[in-house]
């Protein structure tokens, strides 16, 4: 099966009883899809938006061990992470690389203590494809990132992580999980869950697009919806306690001239204790991020005023040009779907980020917190529990060696690297149709072919999922997202049979939401809505 509503919907039509149902269609959700597909079971996945909507397209771009984690002395979280990135290497290739990360260093004091902690960091490794960490002087410093600000440096201390884009391995998860067998659907709302006595043996949704509803059996609910997870629960247990506590990073985007080179600066401790990174992010810098504790969540959570101030003033401590909110191509924030404790706290750092199964008393499985490096560890940890409550029949795992689709033994550098082995249909689509090889914008590398590829093959259904989770452009250029908008509706409309009516309604959402990504003069007011509670 090939990732395609409308054969999602057919199968729907046909089968209504499944070994597993999946809800969630980010991280989590799609690594257990491919997990429970992959291990011969009837899987069925269910996103109300589209696939890694939330959290899971709004990540720092980095597959980690956690540098910070291992400060805090949760060795546990970061060994598991750093051969989960290992594996995320070796089976996603295509859009997971090596990338250099340094630490500026001020004293000598400094210097010795990030080294021995990152040759920790090494060890805990082991053996990979990733460079060790070693000291540089102050102008190799200075030769790697150009940008930075020279004055008090005596050197950096170099190390490597991962980098990867989050929403296109999303996008490529959910098209492995259909290659083998899988069934997943965007923008279907499970309104309800069903109940023989007191146990989940199924739920209800509605096809947000169509409006038909569907009564579903299954042998194992599995709630993987992040920061939601609580709405899910409540559908069983109307009064639970809550389980997640969100934490919101939030991350600005800026030209490439404000740091210059190849190489990723790593700030490890801020004026408030926090870690910054500024990293090289298709021909842009990402900053970020923060981590700002709130007591309610949403599906486009936007940065707070003191959260863009706080990344803008630390990063000009660093970089020789400092930015400025002019500087801003786009701004966005992600929540956290952090495991929270028994007792109530405000403070982010005593939250786990380990993940946590819970199976409530009717059976429903939950899964919440962890991170996206340690996707696949948490989907198997999902699909194992299943099958030691005996609601699955007993299959070994087996995505450790599972090559994530669009694998490419061999890297390239040109604009459609990020597809893998899907480079070559795009290419053939322009090669039987001139046309679809135009630029869709003169200042940045996307053509044509990528819109009518992503509606045909990846579930793409409002220019919303176009511009902002397939070809990314509005975390990296709102405004010449906006831009973009007319032209991709058009497209779009073609390929989805869609009249002028949908391509007006589809311009005018997106350019509402596109908006909010673009910082307002200083002093408007804030960026969102502040629903923080003050550590």
């Amino acid at each position: 099966m090939i990732l395609d509503r409308n054969s999602a919907i057919s199968k729907l039509e046909e089968q209504q009883d499944w070994d597993i149902i999946i809800i969630g269609g980010g991280a989590t959700g799609l690594g257990t899809a491919l997990d429970a597909a992959s291990r011969g079971y009837k899987t069925l996945l269910l996103e109300q938006d589209d696939f890694a909507k939330g959290t899971s397209s709004r990540s720092t771009k980095l597959v980690h061990g956690g540098v910070r984690y291992l400060a805090q002395g949760d060795i546990a979280l970061v060994y598991e992470a750093l051969h989960e990135r290992s594996l995320l290497l070796t089976n996603a290739s295509h859009l997971v690389h090596d990338q250099e990360f340094i630490i500026p260093c001020y004293s000598w004091k400094t210097k010795y203590m990030y080294l021995v902690g990152l040759k920790f960091y090494d060890l805990l490794a082991g053996k990979n494809d990733f460079r060790k960490s070693s000291f540089l002087s102050a102008a190799e410093v200075m030769k790697a990132i150009p940008g930075l600000n020279p004055e008090g440096l005596i050197g950096g201390v170099s190390y490597s992580d991962g980098q990867f884009d989050d929403s296109r391995l999303a996008i490529n998860l959910a098209q492995t999980a259909a290659e083998h067998g899988g069934v997943l659907l965007n923008y279907a709302k499970v309104t309800g869950l069903t109940k023989k006595g007191d146990k989940v043996c199924g739920l209800s949704l509605e096809d947000l697009e169509s409006g038909k509803t569907y009564n579903l059996e299954a042998s194992v609910v599995i709630n993987a919806t992040g920061v939601f997870v609580d709405e899910i629960l409540k559908m069983d247990v109307p009064k639970g306690d809550p389980l997640v506590r969100p934490s919101q990073g939030a991350h600005v985007v800026l030209d490439q001239s404000f740091l210059k080179g190849n190489s990723a600066l790593m700030i490890p401790k801020t004026s408030d204790g926090r870690v910054l990174f500024a990293v090289p992010w298709h021909g842009k810098v990402l900053v970020g991020t923060t981590d700002t504790p709130l007591d309610t969540h949403s599906s486009e959570p936007r940065p707070l005023e003191e959260e863009i101030a706080f990344i803008l003033n630390t990063a000009g401590k660093y970089l020789s040009k400092a930015p400025t909110r002019k500087d801003v191509l786009s701004a966005f924030a992600g929540l956290r779907p952090l495991a929270a404790p028994g007792k109530d706290t405000n403070k982010t750092k005593e939250i786990s980020r380990s993940h946590k199964l819970i199976v409530s008393k009717s059976g429903l499985i939950t899964i919440t917190g962890g991170k996206w490096t340690t996707y696949r560890k948490m989907a198997m940890d999902v699909v194992d529990k299943a099958i030691a409550l005996g609601k699955l029949s007993p299959a070994a795992c087996v995505t450790r060696t599972t090559k994530v689709h669009g694998y490419t033994a061999t890297a390239s550098n040109d604009a459609l690297a990020v597809y893998g082995a899907d480079a070559e249909g795009i290419r053939k689509l322009v090669t039987t149709q001139p046309e679809l090889g135009r630029k869709i914008h003169e200042k940045h590398p996307y053509i044509a072919a990528e819109v009518v590829w992503v509606v045909r093959n990846e579930m793409a259904r409002k220019v919303e999922d176009v511009l902002a989770r397939r070809i990314r452009i509005l975390f990296l250029d709102a405004a010449a997202a906006i831009e973009l908008a007319p032209a991709v509706a058009r497209i779009m409309a073609g390929e989805l049979k869609q009249d002028e009516q949908w391509i007006n309604n589809q311009v005018e959402a997106f350019s509402m939401l596109a908006n909010d990504y673009l910082l307002r003069p200083a002093g408007s007011g804030s960026i969102g809505k502040s629903y923080v509670t003050k550590a």
